[in-house]
C-alpha cells in the first residue's frame, strides 16, 4: 500500500503591526493633530505630578526631595473641618439646580427657535440670546447687582410699579436667594451659546420626516414629541453626561463675584473654599487634596452617569 502523506499546513503568518503604515499613509493627519496632543499633554497630564503635595508638608523653595510626607494627614483635615461640608453642600445645591436650569431650558429655547419661520427674526433673537456669552463675569456681576440693587434697580422698581412688594428687597444680602440668583444669572448668560448645540443636532433631522408628519395630519407639537426629541436624543444624553462629570467642579467665578460676607455661608463652593483656605493661606498641601477630592468625585460621578444612561438608552461617551 502506498503511504499516505499529508500535506504539510501553511504557516500562520504572525500578525503585524500596522501603526506605521499607517503613520506613514496619514502623516498629515498626525502632524495636524500632535500640537493639540501635546497643549493637552502639557496642560492637563503634568500637572498631575502636582498632586504629590497632598500628601506632603510643601515648603516653598525646597525641592522634591527635601519635602516631609505626611501621608493623608491634609485628608483628615479636610473631612473633619465643618466649612468643608458647607462648602459641599452649596457646591452640590447650585450644581444641581444649573444642570436642571441650565439643560432643560437651553433644549425648549432650541425647539421654539427651530419653530420660527421668520428666518430675519430667528436669526435676530439667536444672535441677541448668545451674547452675553461673551460678556466676562466681572461685568455681568456688576450688571446683576445694579439690576438687583435697592437703589434704582430695575428688578426692585418693576416689583413695586407692580405693587407686588411695598419696600426694596435687598437680593444681595439674604443668603437664601443667593443660590437662585447665581442659577439665574447662568441661565441668563449661558442658554443662546448652548442652544447653539441643539439647533446644531435639529438640523440635522431630514425635513421628509416633518412632511410625512404634516402629512398624516401632525400638529407642531406632535412632530416635537415625536420626531424633534428622538431626533437629538443623543446630542442630550451625550451633553447631560459631561455636566454630570463636571457636577461638583463648577468654578467659583460667579460665587466670588456675586458673593459678600453676608451670604457667605451659601456663596462658597469647593473651589473658592481650597482658594481661601488654601492658597489663600498659604496652606498649598490643603489646597490640593481639596482638588484631589473633587478631580475624584468628578471621575466617579461620570463613569457612573456614563454606566446608568448606557444600561437605559444604549447611548454612553465611553
Amino acid at each position: 500500500m502506498k503511504a499516505i502523506t499529508s500535506k504539510a499546513q501553511p504557516e500562520l503568518k504572525k500578525p503585524t503591526s500596522r501603526f506605521w503604515p499607517t503613520f506613514i499613509q496619514q502623516k498629515y493627519l498626525y502632524m495636524m493633530a500632535f500640537p493639540f496632543v501635546l497643549w493637552a499633554f502639557v496642560f492637563n497630564y503634568l500637572p498631575l505630578w502636582g498632586w504629590t503635595m497632598a500628601f506632603q508638608k510643601y515648603k516653598p523653595g525646597k525641592s522634591f526631595f527635601d519635602q516631609k510626607w505626611v501621608g493623608l494627614q491634609y485628608f483628615r483635615e479636610l473631612f473633619q473641618d465643618d466649612q468643608f461640608f458647607n462648602a459641599l453642600r452649596n457646591t452640590l445645591a447650585m450644581s444641581i439646580m444649573g444642570l436642571l436650569a441650565g439643560f432643560i431650558i437651553p433644549i425648549i429655547f432650541a425647539i421654539l427657535l427651530n419653530e420660527l419661520r421668520l428666518q430675519f427674526l430667528k436669526r435676530f433673537v439667536q444672535t441677541v440670546s448668545y451674547l452675553p456669552h461673551f460678556v466676562s463675569w466681572v461685568v455681568a456681576a456688576g450688571i446683576i447687582t445694579k439690576m438687583l440693587s435697592t437703589d434704582n434697580g430695575a428688578v426692585n422698581d418693576l416689583l413695586l410699579s407692580l405693587h407686588l412688594i411695598s419696600e426694596p428687597i435687598q437680593f444681595m444680602a439674604k443668603g437664601h436667594l443667593f443660590w437662585g440668583i447665581v442659577t439665574a444669572s447662568d441661565v441668563w448668560k449661558e442658554t443662546g451659546w448652548n442652544t447653539i448645540i441643539y439647533l446644531a443636532a435639529i438640523s440635522g433631522i431630514g425635513p421628509e420626516l416633518y412632511e410625512a408628519a404634516r402629512v398624516d395630519g401632525a400638529s407642531r407639537l406632535q412632530q416635537v414629541r415625536n420626531i424633534t426629541l428622538p431626533g437629538i436624543q443623543t446630542t442630550i444624553i451625550i451633553l447631560l453626561i459631561i455636566s454630570i462629570g463636571h457636577l461638583i467642579s463648577i468654578g467659583f467665578e460667579k460665587q466670588f463675584l456675586l458673593g459678600n460676607n453676608l451670604v457667605r455661608d451659601y456663596s462658597q463652593t469647593l473651589d473658592l473654599y481650597a482658594l481661601n483656605y488654601g492658597l489663600g493661606m498659604g496652606r498649598f498641601s490643603f489646597g490640593t487634596a481639596i482638588n484631589i477630592f473633587n478631580s475624584v468625585v468628578s471621575v466617579i460621578l461620570l463613569f457612573v452617569a456614563n454606566g446608568i444612561f448606557k444600561k437605559i438608552t444604549k447611548e454612553s461617551i465611553i
